[in-house]
Parts: structure tokens; sequence; C-alpha cells
């Protein structure tokens, strides 16, 4: 199973840290502190080599699991975003439909395929 992704709106603070999504014509407020990772470019599908160090293609994305809510009464769902970094561009991941007591997905396969014993969640 591949990702499916559909864009969406972040406001974020100065330092980049999301604060509200806007998604589906909805805006979610964030609620918990972000957590967040990085995911490198798919080397293995663009074998040549790459300078060393920091540079483009080297990390391509921000990866964020998000707690958030449409109103202060209402059911905390957790979102996964992917940021593509130097850009505005945020994408929908995965909209968990229960919470998880482990605050960072489980790993990824190449190819984008997520290893996860994780069942209840809808992909977008």
């Amino acid at each position: 199973m591949g990702f499916l992704t559909q864009s969406i709106q972040v406001d974020v603070t100065t330092s980049g840290m999301p604060l509200r999504v806007t998604w589906q014509g909805r805006v979610y407020k964030v609620v918990a502190e972000p957590v967040r990772w990085f995911e490198r470019r798919r080397w293995w599908e663009h074998p040549e080599p790459g300078e060393a160090g920091p540079g483009g293609g080297v990390i391509d994305h921000e990866l964020w699991r998000l707690q958030v809510r449409l109103s202060p009464g209402a059911e905390v769902a957790t979102f996964d975003v992917s940021h593509r970094i130097g850009t505005s561009r945020w994408r929908m991941i995965c909209v968990h439909s229960e919470h998880r007591s482990s605050p960072r997905p489980a790993a990824f396969r190449p190819g984008g395929q997520r290893i996860s014993t994780h069942t209840a969640r809808q992909h977008v």
C-alpha cells in the first residue's frame, strides 16, 4: 500500500511549527505539541551519487504527527502531514481514527509502503 495524499493548508508559527490545518473546507486547531521527523529522497530510485552534506534532495520532506480538533469540545483527531522543505506545499498523508500510544508512526519500506500493525486509520 503506497501513500495517497491531498493538498492541505497549514498555518505555522514563525519557527515553522503547525498551528492550524485547513482540510476539506474545515479548520482544525493543533492542540498538542506536534511531533516532527524527516524523510530522505528515494535514493534507490536514483542511484547516481550525490554530493556529501546538506543540499537539495538529501532531505526532502518534514513529516508531522498532529493532534487536532475542530472546536474546544470536539474529539481529538490525529493527522500525519508532509511538508516539502523549501516550499509552502503541505499534504495530508494519513488520518488516524483512534489514538496511538506511540508518537511516531511505524517504519517505511522502500517505495513508501508503511510497515505497521495499526489498521484503524483512513488513508487519504
